[in-house]
């Protein structure tokens, strides 16, 4: 009996070895090990994920294939990851084959909580009907209208005072936790018509935005659990499954409040409301929507609304610092367009914010934002469920029940794609040969504002926002890192500063810059 146990372990020893050397022999990308896979690949780089993931995918010609969990039967499907960056497989998931490559049950069970059937977590019938709902309201010029006014407020009455209270006092902002508390502000404002108010001098707390941090962060952490574990710790009331149960009801009840208080207004018709919220509430469905359904609407453009641009303009002042020549490219930019509309008197171009029609003019901001999201995407990677075997057109196999990631971060860093100067901060790819006009590259190319059918509805939104934010604050300030400060990526579904962006705030001499302009148009005529 010892005898036969014996050579029953030894044949089931050696069919795994042998089956583990073609599998792992059949598969590009990092080392797979025995048992576990790829796993302790990603826990030595976790600190580095990103650009560990791009390396790899650049040494693979832009895909790669690896096993998170070396077992048979499992490897082949729920083990297998595809991971890829080529424009032309992007293409084919994110439009193409569209249907074959949805959110999937993992992404949709994490989040259902917090954001229910709503847009960013849902597919099919349910996703298209919210698309084509949104899409009308995104189309109008009232709601781009409303995101100025907005965003102009927060500029002039908050973020303007506080960054003059730290130059004068000579005391360092973290800026990110400032793009963070103007975005939330934003977002709120279009999103639901109520300003929660965080950037308010002092910088205060406020509940709903606490829980709505929280919740984020809770659903966020069941990415790294089995889906087993983080249900099993919910039903026990465990860790932050507490925390996101708590936060879920304080969210319940303001948004409750919100919804009930707006449908008071519009019955009475105090004013008219601008904000999606009542914009879904005046449509001729407005009867099919449920109070649950208009809160899921205002959640998911909370959290794709306030995240993705703080991160962006956060790495583009970071990067602005670092490239001393493109900050004065931009600043003369700005100089000359407020030179035409407002005149010489830099008063007049301090007393208010930039007007709609400046701020489109600003076509080199405009690429230095879109150099930043090349480089620092907010979203670094996304995911997507194989609903049927397929073939790539690099020619890789993705079966059925397996998952593919798209490497946004690695898509915007191939030598194949953006030339041997890929590293480089260089806001010039983005124009014109002669300079004058903004130029957009292929979407599968840049897919930060992801592509086909749900390439972003607040692209245009998101420009304005950032150009708008980026333009008032380089017109009035000069900003220095803090001396000592690390700035390294976090390790989290959007690409936040690990330890925030703490800088110095310093005054800006715009007559210096009006006599460096006015001396480069003298030049120009005497040659």
């Amino acid at each position: 009996m010892d005898i036969f146990v014996g050579l029953l372990l030894l044949t089931a020893v050696t069919s795994y070895l042998l089956w583990f050397t073609f599998m792992s022999r059949s598969l590009r990308g990092p080392r797979v090990w025995v048992l576990l896979g790829s796993l302790p690949g990603l826990i030595e780089n976790f600190e580095r994920m990103h650009d560990w993931m791009a390396d790899n995918l650049s040494a693979c010609g832009g895909t790669y294939q690896t096993c998170i969990c070396a077992i048979p039967f499992l490897a082949k499907k729920q083990g297998l990851v595809t991971v890829t960056c080529d424009p032309r497989n992007l293409e084919h998931i994110l439009k193409n084959r569209f249907d074959n490559y949805p959110k999937g049950p993992t992404w949709q069970a994490v989040f259902h909580d917090l954001l229910g059937a709503g847009i960013f977590n849902s597919d099919g019938d349910t996703w298209l009907f919210q698309r084509k709902t949104a899409a009308l309201e995104f189309t109008t010029r009232t709601l781009r209208q409303a995101m100025a006014r907005w965003v102009n407020r927060s500029i002039h009455a908050r973020l303007c005072p506080i960054l003059e209270s730290a130059q004068s006092q000579a005391e360092p902002v973290d800026l990110q936790d400032l793009m963070l508390r103007l975005t939330f502000d934003n977002i709120c404002g279009l999103a639901f018509g109520r300003d929660p108010n965080t950037l308010a001098p002092g910088l205060p707390e406020n509940s709903f935005a606490n829980a709505f941090d929280r919740a984020t962060e809770a659903s966020l952490q069941r990415f790294i659990f089995p889906e087993i574990i983080w249900r099993l710790k919910k039903w026990l009331r465990l860790g932050l499954e507490v925390s996101l149960s708590r936060s879920l009801v304080q969210i319940d009840n303001y948004l409750s409040d919100v919804i009930e208080t707006r449908k008071q207004e519009l019955l009475n018709k105090q004013r008219d409301y601008d904000d999606l919220l009542s914009r879904f509430m005046k449509r001729k469905e407005y009867s099919s929507y449920s109070d649950k359904f208009l809160q899921q609407v205002a959640l998911n453009f909370i959290l794709a609304g306030r995240d993705t641009s703080s991160v962006a303009m956060s790495w583009f002042f970071w990067l602005v610092i670092q490239n001393p020549k493109v900050e004065e490219k931009i600043l003369h930019e700005i100089c000359n367009v407020l030179i035409e509309t407002r005149g010489t008197n830099i008063e007049k171009w301090l007393d208010e914010p930039l007007e709609f029609e400046e701020v489109d003019r600003l076509f080199f901001l405009k690429a230095a934002l879109s150099e930043t999201l090349r480089l620092y995407p907010s979203v670094p990677e996304d995911s997507k469920h194989v609903v049927a075997d397929d073939v790539l057109p690099d020619g890789t196999f993705v079966p059925a029940g397996s998952s593919i990631s798209y490497s946004i971060y690695s898509a915007g860093r191939m030598q194949s794609t953006w030339g041997e100067d890929c590293l480089e901060f260089k806001p010039e790819r983005w124009l014109s040969p002669d300079g004058k006009k903004f130029m957009m590259h292929d979407h599968f190319k840049f897919v930060a504002f992801n592509a086909g059918p749900r390439i972003c509805l607040g692209k245009d939104l998101a420009y304005l926002q950032m150009k708008s934010v980026a333009a008032s604050v380089l017109l009035r300030h000069r900003m220095v890192l803090v001396p000592g400060h690390k700035v390294e990526q976090k390790m989290s579904i959007t690409l936040f500063m690990k330890y925030g962006l703490k800088v110095n705030v310093h005054h800006r001499d715009l007559n210096q810059v009006i006599a460096t302009l006015k001396q480069g148009k003298e030049n120009l005529l005497s040659e």
